[in-house]
Protein backbone atom coordinates (compact mmCIF):
# COMPACT_ATOMS: atom_id res chain seq x y z
CA UNK A 1 0.00 0.00 0.00
CA UNK A 2 2.93 2.27 1.00
CA UNK A 3 4.51 1.13 -2.35
CA UNK A 4 7.83 0.19 -0.64
CA UNK A 5 9.76 -2.97 0.38
CA UNK A 6 9.32 -5.11 3.41
CA UNK A 7 12.70 -4.20 5.00
CA UNK A 8 11.18 -0.20 4.74
CA UNK A 9 8.38 -0.72 6.25
CA UNK A 10 10.18 -2.73 8.80
CA UNK A 11 12.75 0.13 9.35
CA UNK A 12 10.31 2.72 10.05
CA UNK A 13 8.22 0.69 12.42
CA UNK A 14 11.33 0.28 14.68
CA UNK A 15 12.78 3.53 14.62
CA UNK A 16 16.05 2.31 13.19
CA UNK A 17 18.14 2.70 10.42
CA UNK A 18 19.76 -0.21 8.47
CA UNK A 19 23.79 0.18 7.32
CA UNK A 20 22.88 1.78 3.92
CA UNK A 21 19.64 1.87 3.27
CA UNK A 22 18.10 5.41 4.02
CA UNK A 23 14.26 6.87 4.42
CA UNK A 24 13.51 10.08 3.34
CA UNK A 25 11.45 12.08 5.54
CA UNK A 26 8.49 11.61 2.95
CA UNK A 27 8.66 7.96 2.48
CA UNK A 28 8.48 7.30 6.55
CA UNK A 29 5.71 9.45 6.49
CA UNK A 30 3.75 7.87 3.89
CA UNK A 31 4.57 4.53 5.74
CA UNK A 32 3.40 6.22 8.96
CA UNK A 33 0.34 7.20 7.10
CA UNK A 34 -0.55 3.67 6.11
CA UNK A 35 0.24 2.26 9.47
CA UNK A 36 -2.49 4.78 10.81
CA UNK A 37 -4.80 4.55 8.15
CA UNK A 38 -5.28 0.20 8.70
CA UNK A 39 -4.98 0.71 12.05
CA UNK A 40 -1.83 -2.41 11.47
CA UNK A 41 -0.06 -3.65 14.59
CA UNK A 42 2.72 -5.62 15.11
CA UNK A 43 2.71 -9.30 15.48
CA UNK A 44 4.14 -9.25 19.04
CA UNK A 45 4.94 -13.13 18.47
CA UNK A 46 7.23 -12.06 15.33
CA UNK A 47 8.79 -9.43 17.18
CA UNK A 48 9.70 -11.61 19.57
CA UNK A 49 11.49 -14.12 17.29
CA UNK A 50 13.46 -11.52 15.66
CA UNK A 51 14.52 -8.88 18.79
CA UNK A 52 14.61 -12.24 21.58
CA UNK A 53 12.41 -10.07 23.53
CA UNK A 54 8.88 -10.06 24.32
CA UNK A 55 8.54 -6.25 25.86
CA UNK A 56 7.31 -7.61 28.92
CA UNK A 57 8.79 -6.59 32.27
CA UNK A 58 7.70 -8.82 34.90
CA UNK A 59 6.76 -8.07 38.95
CA UNK A 60 6.78 -10.72 41.85
CA UNK A 61 6.04 -8.95 44.86
CA UNK A 62 7.09 -10.89 48.25
CA UNK A 63 4.30 -9.47 50.17
CA UNK A 64 0.13 -8.91 48.47
CA UNK A 65 -0.23 -5.11 47.83
CA UNK A 66 -3.84 -5.67 45.66
CA UNK A 67 -5.25 -5.19 48.35
CA UNK A 68 -3.59 -5.04 51.52
CA UNK A 69 -2.89 -2.93 54.45
CA UNK A 70 0.90 -2.22 52.91
CA UNK A 71 -0.34 -1.00 49.71
CA UNK A 72 -0.38 2.52 50.36
CA UNK A 73 4.05 1.84 51.44
CA UNK A 74 3.87 -0.53 48.23
CA UNK A 75 2.17 2.05 45.64
CA UNK A 76 4.62 4.82 44.83
CA UNK A 77 7.00 2.07 43.97
CA UNK A 78 4.41 0.69 41.61
CA UNK A 79 3.87 3.90 40.23
CA UNK A 80 7.43 4.68 39.57
CA UNK A 81 7.80 1.07 38.13
CA UNK A 82 4.52 1.53 35.51
CA UNK A 83 5.96 5.37 34.68
CA UNK A 84 9.23 4.08 33.55
CA UNK A 85 8.12 0.67 31.72
CA UNK A 86 5.37 2.83 29.53
CA UNK A 87 8.52 5.21 28.71
CA UNK A 88 10.34 2.06 27.74
CA UNK A 89 7.17 0.83 25.70
CA UNK A 90 6.66 -2.63 27.66
CA UNK A 91 4.22 -3.99 29.54
CA UNK A 92 3.94 -5.32 32.82
CA UNK A 93 3.11 -8.63 34.00
CA UNK A 94 2.48 -8.82 37.73
CA UNK A 95 3.44 -12.70 39.10
CA UNK A 96 0.82 -13.97 41.34
CA UNK A 97 0.75 -17.65 41.02
CA UNK A 98 2.85 -18.63 43.64
CA UNK A 99 0.80 -18.91 46.74
CA UNK A 100 0.34 -15.59 49.37
CA UNK A 101 0.79 -17.38 53.08
CA UNK A 102 0.64 -15.24 56.01
CA UNK A 103 1.15 -11.98 53.85
CA UNK A 104 3.81 -13.28 52.01
CA UNK A 105 4.80 -15.34 48.98
CA UNK A 106 7.39 -17.52 50.14
CA UNK A 107 9.18 -18.54 46.84
CA UNK A 108 9.45 -17.15 43.00
CA UNK A 109 9.65 -21.24 41.88
CA UNK A 110 6.68 -22.96 42.52
CA UNK A 111 5.23 -25.28 40.54
CA UNK A 112 2.91 -22.80 38.42
CA UNK A 113 5.98 -20.13 38.15
CA UNK A 114 5.80 -18.52 35.09
CA UNK A 115 8.74 -16.18 35.51
CA UNK A 116 10.10 -17.20 32.24
CA UNK A 117 7.34 -15.70 30.45
CA UNK A 118 9.25 -12.08 30.97
CA UNK A 119 11.75 -10.20 29.71
CA UNK A 120 12.95 -9.99 32.94
CA UNK A 121 12.13 -9.19 36.20
CA UNK A 122 11.32 -6.57 39.24
CA UNK A 123 11.53 -8.02 42.79
CA UNK A 124 9.79 -6.15 45.55
CA UNK A 125 9.50 -6.92 48.83
CA UNK A 126 11.21 -6.00 52.77
CA UNK A 127 12.59 -9.63 52.71
CA UNK A 128 13.35 -11.86 49.74
CA UNK A 129 14.37 -15.54 49.59
CA UNK A 130 18.13 -16.27 48.94
CA UNK A 131 17.17 -19.47 47.22
CA UNK A 132 15.25 -17.82 44.94
CA UNK A 133 18.18 -15.02 44.69
CA UNK A 134 20.59 -17.74 44.32
CA UNK A 135 18.93 -19.61 41.29
CA UNK A 136 17.56 -16.24 39.30
CA UNK A 137 21.82 -15.55 39.31
CA UNK A 138 22.47 -19.08 38.57
CA UNK A 139 19.81 -19.62 35.58
CA UNK A 140 20.85 -16.07 34.23
CA UNK A 141 17.32 -14.78 34.61
CA UNK A 142 17.52 -11.55 33.75
CA UNK A 143 16.41 -9.18 37.36
CA UNK A 144 16.71 -6.14 39.56
CA UNK A 145 15.56 -6.27 43.28
CA UNK A 146 14.23 -3.30 44.64
CA UNK A 147 16.16 -2.55 47.74
CA UNK A 148 19.63 -3.53 48.54
CA UNK A 149 20.66 -7.35 49.09
CA UNK A 150 23.57 -9.21 50.25
CA UNK A 151 25.18 -11.81 47.84
CA UNK A 152 23.66 -14.97 46.91
CA UNK A 153 26.38 -16.92 45.38
CA UNK A 154 26.74 -13.98 43.58
CA UNK A 155 26.43 -10.35 43.74
CA UNK A 156 22.51 -9.02 42.99
CA UNK A 157 21.67 -6.48 40.89
CA UNK A 158 19.87 -3.87 42.78
CA UNK A 159 18.36 -0.20 43.12
CA UNK A 160 17.91 0.63 46.92
CA UNK A 161 17.68 3.38 49.36
CA UNK A 162 20.96 4.34 51.17
CA UNK A 163 20.13 3.83 54.75
CA UNK A 164 23.24 4.68 57.37
CA UNK A 165 24.11 8.41 55.37
CA UNK A 166 20.80 8.98 56.19
CA UNK A 167 20.73 7.70 59.50
CA UNK A 168 23.99 9.11 60.86
CA UNK A 169 22.41 12.88 59.27
CA UNK A 170 19.60 12.26 62.10
CA UNK A 171 21.96 10.95 65.08
CA UNK A 172 23.71 14.26 64.17
CA UNK A 173 20.90 16.31 64.31
CA UNK A 174 20.03 15.01 67.73
CA UNK A 175 23.37 15.02 68.98
CA UNK A 176 23.98 18.83 67.93
CA UNK A 177 20.60 19.30 69.99
CA UNK A 178 22.22 17.89 73.30
CA UNK A 179 21.23 14.81 73.04
CA UNK A 180 23.60 12.64 74.65
CA UNK A 181 21.44 9.11 75.30
CA UNK A 182 20.22 7.76 72.14
CA UNK A 183 18.07 4.59 71.70
CA UNK A 184 17.69 2.71 68.82
CA UNK A 185 14.43 0.84 68.75
CA UNK A 186 13.69 -2.12 66.63
CA UNK A 187 15.10 -5.98 65.15
CA UNK A 188 17.68 -4.12 63.32
CA UNK A 189 18.64 -7.46 61.46
CA UNK A 190 16.49 -9.54 58.95
CA UNK A 191 16.05 -7.37 55.85
CA UNK A 192 19.07 -5.49 54.76
CA UNK A 193 17.44 -2.25 55.15
CA UNK A 194 17.03 -3.14 59.23
CA UNK A 195 20.36 -3.92 59.02
CA UNK A 196 21.13 -0.71 57.25
CA UNK A 197 19.49 1.46 59.73
CA UNK A 198 20.88 -0.15 62.97
CA UNK A 199 24.34 0.51 61.05
CA UNK A 200 24.01 4.11 60.08
CA UNK A 201 22.61 4.60 64.19
CA UNK A 202 25.52 2.93 65.51
CA UNK A 203 27.69 4.67 63.40
CA UNK A 204 26.39 8.14 64.24
CA UNK A 205 26.30 7.62 67.97
CA UNK A 206 30.09 6.55 67.67
CA UNK A 207 31.02 9.54 65.50
CA UNK A 208 29.35 11.98 67.80
CA UNK A 209 30.97 10.82 71.40
CA UNK A 210 27.45 10.09 72.58
CA UNK A 211 25.74 7.04 74.35
CA UNK A 212 23.68 4.30 72.01
CA UNK A 213 21.80 1.38 73.03
CA UNK A 214 20.00 -0.88 70.95
CA UNK A 215 16.44 -1.73 72.02
CA UNK A 216 14.72 -4.72 69.98
CA UNK A 217 11.42 -3.49 71.39
CA UNK A 218 10.40 -0.81 73.66
CA UNK A 219 10.06 -2.55 77.05
CA UNK A 220 12.59 -0.55 78.98
CA UNK A 221 12.62 2.64 76.97
CA UNK A 222 11.08 4.74 79.52
CA UNK A 223 13.55 3.57 81.99
CA UNK A 224 16.69 3.67 79.58
CA UNK A 225 17.31 7.34 80.33
CA UNK A 226 17.13 8.00 76.97
CA UNK A 227 15.86 11.72 76.29
CA UNK A 228 15.26 10.86 72.04
CA UNK A 229 14.67 7.31 70.49
CA UNK A 230 14.94 6.18 66.93
CA UNK A 231 12.27 4.13 65.67
CA UNK A 232 12.93 1.76 62.93
CA UNK A 233 9.48 1.86 61.75
CA UNK A 234 7.20 4.64 61.88
CA UNK A 235 3.89 2.68 63.36
CA UNK A 236 6.73 1.94 66.39
CA UNK A 237 7.12 5.32 66.29
CA UNK A 238 3.36 6.09 67.00
CA UNK A 239 2.92 3.92 70.00
CA UNK A 240 6.58 5.18 71.69
CA UNK A 241 4.38 8.58 71.37
CA UNK A 242 1.23 7.00 72.58
CA UNK A 243 3.05 5.28 75.67
CA UNK A 244 5.05 8.84 76.57
CA UNK A 245 1.70 10.61 77.34
CA UNK A 246 0.14 7.95 78.99
CA UNK A 247 3.02 8.29 81.14
CA UNK A 248 2.69 12.28 81.22
CA UNK A 249 5.33 12.92 79.21
CA UNK A 250 5.22 15.56 76.24
CA UNK A 251 6.45 14.42 73.00
CA UNK A 252 9.11 15.89 71.88
CA UNK A 253 10.00 18.10 75.21
CA UNK A 254 10.60 14.73 77.25
CA UNK A 255 11.11 12.88 74.94
CA UNK A 256 12.44 13.10 71.22
CA UNK A 257 11.29 10.74 68.18
CA UNK A 258 12.68 10.34 65.03
CA UNK A 259 11.11 7.70 62.72
CA UNK A 260 13.17 5.82 60.12
CA UNK A 261 11.01 5.73 56.74
CA UNK A 262 7.45 5.08 55.62
CA UNK A 263 4.72 3.83 57.65
CA UNK A 264 4.51 0.04 56.37
CA UNK A 265 1.33 -1.15 58.46
CA UNK A 266 -1.43 1.34 59.19
CA UNK A 267 -0.73 3.91 61.48
CA UNK A 268 -3.21 7.42 62.35
CA UNK A 269 -1.31 9.71 64.62
CA UNK A 270 -1.54 13.51 64.71
CA UNK A 271 2.24 13.89 64.94
CA UNK A 272 4.61 15.31 62.17
CA UNK A 273 7.73 12.69 63.11
CA UNK A 274 11.33 14.18 62.21
CA UNK A 275 12.86 11.48 60.13
CA UNK A 276 13.47 10.76 56.49
CA UNK A 277 11.43 10.47 53.09
CA UNK A 278 12.33 6.93 51.09
CA UNK A 279 12.40 7.62 47.38
CA UNK A 280 10.38 5.11 47.10
CA UNK A 281 9.02 6.31 43.09
CA UNK A 282 12.63 6.73 42.10
CA UNK A 283 13.14 3.38 43.01
CA UNK A 284 11.05 2.21 40.99
CA UNK A 285 11.48 4.06 38.00
CA UNK A 286 14.96 3.60 38.58
CA UNK A 287 14.70 -0.56 38.88
CA UNK A 288 12.93 -0.31 35.89
CA UNK A 289 15.41 1.34 33.85
CA UNK A 290 18.55 -1.00 35.31
CA UNK A 291 16.75 -3.89 34.29
CA UNK A 292 16.92 -2.62 30.23
CA UNK A 293 20.46 -2.05 31.29
CA UNK A 294 21.01 -5.88 32.32
CA UNK A 295 19.00 -6.63 28.95
CA UNK A 296 20.99 -5.25 26.60
CA UNK A 297 24.29 -5.17 27.90
CA UNK A 298 24.31 -7.71 30.72
CA UNK A 299 26.28 -6.97 34.37
CA UNK A 300 25.38 -6.23 38.14
CA UNK A 301 24.13 -2.94 38.38
CA UNK A 302 23.78 -1.79 41.83
CA UNK A 303 22.58 1.58 43.03
CA UNK A 304 21.58 3.32 46.01
CA UNK A 305 19.58 6.30 46.22
CA UNK A 306 19.66 9.12 48.76
CA UNK A 307 16.95 9.71 51.52
CA UNK A 308 15.58 13.39 52.14
CA UNK A 309 15.76 13.90 55.68
CA UNK A 310 12.72 15.68 57.05
CA UNK A 311 12.74 18.40 59.90
CA UNK A 312 8.95 17.22 61.44
CA UNK A 313 8.51 18.47 65.33
CA UNK A 314 9.34 15.61 67.36
CA UNK A 315 13.13 16.18 67.39
CA UNK A 316 13.34 19.04 69.66
CA UNK A 317 16.68 19.93 72.18
CA UNK A 318 17.30 17.91 75.25
CA UNK A 319 15.42 18.13 78.08
CA UNK A 320 16.46 16.80 81.63
CA UNK A 321 13.54 14.81 83.47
Amino acid sequence: MAGVSQTTVSLVLNGRADGEVRISPETRERVLAVIRETGYVADPAARRLAERRNRIYGVFTYEAVFPAESADFYHPFLVGIEECAEEAGCDLLLFTSAKVEQGERRRIFSAESRIRLADGCVLLGRTIDSEDLSRLLAEGIPFVSVGRRDDAGGPVPYVGADYPPAVRALVGRAAALGHRRMAYVGAGRGPESYADRLRGFTEGVAAAGADGLHLPGAGGLFDSGASVVFAEELADGVAIAESARARGLDVPRDLSIVALGAPTRPVSTDLDFAGFRIPRREMGRRAVELLTRVLERGGTPQELLACELVEGSTLAPAHER
